[in-house]
């Protein structure tokens, strides 16, 4: 069965250039930004006397939409005229094994025209693509908005550009960008212009042909500077290559053929792992296809003054916050796969904050400041918005797991002292855990914690992992047997009457998915007793709502993420038994809105959150078949 995306992405390389369609049909409503804010681009196309819309509201009549495909690096609508049929291609090659491609920000965007099977089509054929003001404003009529244009070896583009230019003039999380340059450009041969519409100003690029030509046109942001790093505007990567658009245009389209081919060799790769071997089921593949752009492009991409790489989440749609810890630590998965170098650069800035003068704490910061300001927490002295158990364990799992399947013991060593001191601190503090939030913070607060103790149990043995890769053995052994005895004393303490465990220590016949456990296999670790989630795993199967498991006893809802995590430990038709309802919430969920991670297990509704990083979660049952080797 097809999946009905709740909404498709089309430009996706950041939090700020990001652009979705809120509707399977590409014209029947303006396109928009993550944030459900219209950022309309529209297309037409002329087949000699009559004029179709193919993209975006139009005043003309609409093409029929034939078919709309999502997979990893690129979005295909199929559209029928009367008269030709017309294949719009976007793709956003973010290709992880490459970081020069994956910096640069520029979308290809291909239109093929074929005429319908024994239609005469008489006359020219042209392809327009306009863009409003709104690409580069917070809002439509914010300020003045000069538009330009620029010629350059092999395309022609038009720009517009917020006249009152102030970068990383603020941080927030509903806001969109308001300064750069924003480019729509057409390979060469086309022609390039602007005008004042209802939208402001807007302006369009456009080829002529006949009834079997191919255009390709690209949508490229300079955002100047991408973040403010402890006081330092930074710039963003792909200035490492040129520090010009216009050169980073032109090597697009002229690497355009060889570009496409790799991404599709990428998600041929990826289509493979993610089938069933046994049923060749596609739900799990189709999740994956649509969650992997999303969850790069709410990161930025860039380097600290020093030169050490640093990939920035923003918490779309959840606080705004920036680099936090629990956002980075779900979506950890799909960059193990793929570029464990990037965990790393995740980490970076707890890191750096954390031994700030700022961080009065002994356990890790939640996150280092508001995108894309990281200059520290906006409430760094109050404790009780805090996560202290949830933060060292995050760190320390990230870190264990990113040195291992990089190979890697470089960042674990720059770090050791802060390590050592959050690996104590969970060791001490981590098994019965104070009443305090998790990274499911929405669901308040709560003492005895039976899930984050796992993950407190399971950071201690991470530490010990790391411990083993310094060569000393002897600390090892004995950090490895204290998260074993926690590990045994957890299991006492946690238990209900019937094998499966607890929410909290104290709430007998309580229950809640314990995905904190995924790595207790994935590392290696067997620091908990043979057989303890038999029964817990088989549990959630018969706990299971038409949309999945709920997330605990408290109430119906669910994270996409976590109920991946749990099934990943289960068998592979079990696993597809919990997978199938988490396509069933997306494919049925009323909220066209970019892939959300946490809704109502009972009706598919929204509760919260969109277009965040954590579904790189969804990426743990192929990282578990494939391991934890380096690349």
């Amino acid at each position: 069965m097809k999946l009905r995306y709740p909404a498709v992405p089309l430009i996706t390389h950041s939090p700020y250039f990001s652009l979705w369609s809120p509707d399977g049909v590409p014209n029947r409503q303006d396109t928009c930004h993550w944030t459900g804010k219209p950022q309309p681009m529209a297309g037409t196309i002329r087949v000699g006397k009559h004029e179709y819309g193919f993209l975006g509201k139009s005043a003309v009549p609409p093409m029929g939409t034939v078919s709309v495909q999502v997979t990893a690096c690129s979005t295909e609508y199929v559209l029928e005229s009367p008269e030709v049929q017309l294949t719009l291609t976007f793709t956003s090659p973010l290709l992880l094994d490459d970081l020069k491609l994956l910096a640069r920000p520029v979308t290809y965007i291909s239109a093929r025209v074929a005429s319908r099977e024994g239609r005469d089509v008489s006359g020219p054929v042209t392809i327009t693509l306009s863009a409003s003001e709104a690409f580069c404003l917070d809002h439509q009529g914010q300020s003045p908005v000069n538009c330009g244009e620029v010629r350059g070896n092999g395309f022609l583009a038009a720009t517009l550009s917020n006249a009152k230019q102030e970068p990383l003039n603020r941080s927030g999380d509903d806001v969109r960008i308001d300064w750069g340059t924003f480019y729509l450009a057409v390979e060469s041969g086309g022609l390039i212009g602007h005008q004042e519409t209802e939208l402001g100003q807007t302006i369009l690029v456009e080829k002529t042909g006949d009834s079997h030509m191919e255009v390709l046109f690209a949508a490229a942001y300079d955002e100047v500077k991408a973040i403010q790093y402890f006081g330092r505007d930074l710039d963003p990567l792909w200035k490492e290559e040129t520090p010009s658009i216009p050169e980073i245009l032109e090597h697009s389209f002229r690497e355009y053929t060889d570009i496409v081919r790799h991404c599709r060799e990428f998600e041929r790769e990826l289509h493979g792992r993610a089938v069933s071997p046994q049923s060749g089921d596609e739900h799990y593949s189709q999740l994956l296809q649509l969650a992997y752009r999303q969850v790069i492009a709410a990161h930025c991409i860039c380097r600290d003054a020093d030169g050490q790489l640093l990939f920035i989440s923003k918490e779309c749609f959840s606080n705004g916050c920036a680099a936090t810890a629990d956002v980075s630590y779900p979506s950890t998965p799909l960059f193990l796969l793929y570029a464990p170098q990037l965990v790393f650069a995740m980490a970076r800035p707890i890191m750096r904050y954390a031994v700030s003068p700022e961080w009065k704490f002994d356990f890790a910061p939640h996150d280092a400041g508001t995108y894309p300001l990281l200059n520290g927490q906006a409430y760094g002295d109050d404790l009780d918005r805090q996560m202290p158990v949830e933060e060292c364990g995050n760190m320390l799992l990230m870190t264990a797991a990113a040195t291992a399947a990089s190979n890697d013991d470089s960042f674990a060593a720059e770090h050791w002292g802060l390590l050592t001191k959050w690996a104590e601190y969970l060791r001490d503090s981590g098994l019965d855990p104070e009443n305090q939030l998790c990274t499911d913070d929405f669901a308040g607060h709560l003492a005895h914690n039976c899930n984050l103790s796992i993950k407190a149990i399971l950071g201690v043995a991470a530490y010990g992992l790391l411990l083993s890769r310094r060569g000393e053995k002897e600390l090892c052994t004995q950090w490895l047997s204290a998260a074993r005895d926690m590990a045994a004393t957890w299991v006492d303490m946690a238990q209900n009457s019937d094998g499966t465990y607890r929410l909290a220590f104290d709430q007998a016949g309580t229950f809640s998915l314990k995905y904190n456990a995924v790595w207790d296999r994935l590392l290696g670790l067997s620091v908990f007793p043979t057989g303890t989630w038999d029964k817990e795993l088989e549990s959630y199967l018969k706990r299971s709502k038409p949309y999945g498991m709920p997330l605990d006893n408290r109430a119906g809802y669910t994270k996409s993420d976590w109920l991946i995590w749990a099934a990943s430990m289960m068998d592979r038709d079990s696993f597809e038994a919990m997978v199938i309802p988490l396509w069933n919430a997306c494919h049925d969920t009323p909220q066209r809105v970019p892939f959300t991670d946490w809704y109502d297990t009972e009706n598919a509704w929204q509760i919260g959150f969109q277009h965040r990083s954590v579904q790189g979660g969804l990426f743990m049952r192929i990282l578990m078949e494939r391991g934890l080797a380096a690349r």
